[in-house]
């Protein structure tokens, strides 16, 4: 249950995340507030995470799958282009994420 409430709270910040895209600097109220609801029920959900995951698991996990996903989002939906350099730090990010969900938790 622990990483479905992860899973949940990394779904929800990536809709923020891309709600800030069209907030155009919280100027628009719909997405602003959109973003800002989605921001905190996301991070309700990562607080109750953590109470089971160990904290730099569930940060890796969060932001390597955030980046990857924003990336993607970022390309499909905004056009926007990635290059060599960037899809290497992508890599090295999901490696690091693995390595922490391998090898992060004492055992």
């Amino acid at each position: 249950m622990p990483y479905m409430m992860l899973a949940g709270a990394i779904a929800l910040e990536l809709m923020a995340t891309t709600l800030l895209k069209y907030a155009e600097g919280f100027t628009k109220p719909l997405p602003t507030a959109g973003c800002l609801i989605l921001y905190g029920l996301c991070f309700f959900l990562l607080s109750k995470a953590v109470e089971h995951i160990h904290l730099g698991v569930a940060y890796a996990t969060w932001s390597g799958v955030g980046i990857v996903v924003t990336t993607l989002i970022s390309v499909f939906l905004f056009h926007q282009r990635v290059n060599l350099p960037t899809v290497l730090g992508i890599v090295l990010v999901l490696a690091g994420c693995v390595l922490m969900n391998l090898f992060g938790t004492p055992h």
